[in-house]
């Protein structure tokens, strides 16, 4: 089980990961703000696209009504969230580099786990026991190995920003995982269209200019491939583990940046990439060995999302269903008190007086 539930951020990582490498071979076409607007407009047209298509298929696979949608309650914290992450974080982070060594930037990006972790854990309250510690002081140890080089590394004014911009992606996640109830791929995909909308349109307002269609589609499959759809896995992960773990299992993404960029540019290995390797190997093995097993209690509550009838949902239908597939629709949790093994996941959102 802990396993399976990690899988959706370790393949938001790969697919993030990749984009680094591929982004640089569109770099020289495409100014930064421009490429970053480009890529998240591509990951919200991309899964639109597939949203579509889910809607047009056969009745017995469409999703609910109330999947379409979300709830007007939980708007606020998606457009927060797209606020701080998709269009104020870029913009910081762009600032910051303008007078930021390449090497020192890349060191300084590794804050946004232990930004995200500290919110998750301090703001909202988020369980963390020694294994979710000391894996993600592991794997952020890796992240800094992996992009530490001495000879090159100083700080400026511009780090200042560069952190400002990680405290504002660590917002984001944080304030995601208050929608990730809801359709991942309907979350992902909103996100994209509105960041990536107000990113393109700002990159042109300053004078940017499009590049040739052959780059502008080989950005878009990108943005969807790296964003849309490594967006949806993360929103999906943030739903099944919380904020701080689905934090630390993405910050693996460098190193899968680094793998493809030798199979790119074959070369030698950062002199640091086998520790950095091991330490955030560490890391995840940490994670998944954690145990957090209490007596709690799960307050009355109501939400719609993909479930199957286990000890969380015992209700009844007014529709005929599938007992071997998991389906959909707006139902209630009772209260319920009992011990087993969880994460804090869309059902265990509890507080822990003894922490």
């Amino acid at each position: 089980m802990s396993l399976r539930s990690a899988l959706p951020a370790l393949f938001a990582a790969l697919l993030f990961g990749a984009s680094t490498p591929l982004a640089k071979l569109l770099g020289a076409d495409m100014p930064p703000f421009l490429l970053a607007g480009v890529l998240y407009l591509g990951s919200g047209l991309g899964l639109a696209v597939l949203l579509c298509i889910r809607y047009w298929m056969p009745s017995s696979t469409k999703n609910p009504p109330a999947l379409w949608t979300i709830p007007a309650p939980e708007w606020p914290w998606l457009l927060a969230a797209i606020g701080f992450g998709g269009v104020l974080g870029p913009v910081l982070l762009l600032v910051g580099l303008r007078s930021t060594e390449a090497a020192s930037a890349s060191l300084l990006l590794n804050v946004e786990g232990v930004f995200t972790a500290w919110i998750a854990w301090v703001v909202f309250k988020e369980n963390a026991d020694r294994h979710i510690v000391w894996g993600m002081v592991a794997i952020v140890a890796g992240g800094v190995l992996l992009s530490w080089q001495p000879a090159q590394v100083s700080l400026s004014s511009g780090a200042l920003f560069i952190m400002a911009a990680c405290l504002c992606w660590a917002l984001d996640n944080n304030l995601t995982r208050k929608v990730s109830a809801n359709d991942g791929m309907l979350v992902a995909c909103l996100k994209g269209l509105v960041a990536g909308t107000l990113n393109t349109s700002l990159g042109l307002l300053s004078g940017d200019t499009l590049p040739a269609n052959g780059v502008l589609g080989a950005a878009v499959l990108l943005g969807f491939a790296s964003y849309g759809l490594s967006l949806t896995l993360f929103v999906v992960s943030l739903r099944l583990l919380g904020s701080s773990r689905t934090g630390a299992y993405f910050s693996v993404a460098p190193l899968f940046g680094v793998i493809l960029s030798m199979l790119l540019w074959p070369g030698q290995l950062p002199p640091m990439f086998w520790p950095a390797a091991a330490l955030m190997a560490l890391g995840v093995w940490l994670h998944l060995h954690e145990r957090h097993i209490h007596l709690h209690t799960h307050t009355p509550m109501e939400h719609t999302h993909h479930h199957r009838h286990d000890e969380h949902h015992q209700h009844v239908h007014d529709f005929v269903w599938d007992v071997n597939k998991p389906h959909a629709h707006t139902h209630r949790h009772g209260l319920l008190t009992h011990f087993h093994h969880h994460y804090p996941d869309i059902h265990h959102r509890h507080s822990h007086v003894e922490d």
